[in-house]
């Protein structure tokens, strides 16, 4: 439906730029499917790959709808292009390559996976398509010209490339802090248990010892006791001393 005026709404314009971005994409996926095994390499093993490669999509190449048996078919000529048996002259930078498209293929096997990644891959889209209409509508309330630089199909798929990485960047980075919190966690609640551990052994060992020399402390304090009873009547009988007879006087 057309807006006042005679110009397209901006709903329309969103709509027509996420077709051209998702036409430019199968362009791109074609074109990049002749790639050749070094190519292939490369691509999966540029400087920040190790962002890239979130995104499974990005890594085998393939349209987000795409159904299972394009995935399939897509795994396996990809894999087959970077597996070290086809790159003897490079096996180890194959390995890490085939590692990543494997990882890929099978996250995007399991269903739960497949969604999240799928969500944000939809989010990134949503999320440019919502900064054009709210830059658009500024525009329209300042009577400028709606021209935006995402009209522009290039700078379009540019900015739901770039948003949907960093989305996915930022989903890493806070799995990684869970995960670091989590080991924290357990670390600490080892040692917690160690700590308890030590301390019921050492409190058997205490309570041990304490039963195993108790005879021994008994008899000494009975020892003592006797000791101390036979000094006291020795020292007694030392201060009985008989009375003085006194002598009587005859006159």
């Amino acid at each position: 439906m057309a807006a006042a005026g005679g110009e397209p709404s901006t709903e329309n314009v969103s709509d027509e730029l996420f077709q051209n971005f998702y036409t430019e994409v199968k362009q791109i996926e074609k074109r990049d499917s002749v790639l050749t095994s070094k190519q292939q390499i490369e691509r999966l093993l540029r400087p920040g790959a190790s962002y890239f490669n979130l995104n499974p999509f990005e890594v085998l190449q393939i349209d987000p709808e795409a159904t299972d048996d394009e995935l399939k078919k897509r795994f396996r000529a990809l894999s087959i292009l970077v597996h070290p048996d086809k790159n003897q002259d490079d096996q180890l930078r194959a390995q890490k390559s085939f590692e990543a498209v494997d990882k890929a293929y099978k996250s995007l096997l399991e269903p739960e996976q497949r969604k999240r990644a799928l969500d944000v891959v939809h989010a990134g889209q949503e999320y440019v398509e919502h900064n054009v209409k709210e830059k658009k509508k500024q525009l329209k309330k300042d009577g400028k010209s709606l021209d935006v630089e995402e009209d522009d199909p290039d700078m379009f798929k540019q900015a739901v490339y770039k948003q949907t990485m960093k989305l996915f960047a930022e989903l890493e980075i806070k799995r990684k802090e869970r995960e670091a919190k989590d080991m924290h966690e357990r670390k600490r609640a080892r040692e917690e248990e160690i700590e308890t551990a030590e301390k019921a052994k050492r409190d058997r060992e205490w309570q041990k010892n304490f039963e195993e020399t108790r005879d021994g402390r008994v008899d000494s304090w009975r020892s003592f006791q006797a000791k101390g009873k036979k000094s006291k009547e020795k020292k007694n009988r030392s201060f009985l001393k008989p009375p003085k007879v006194k002598m009587e006087q005859r006159e």
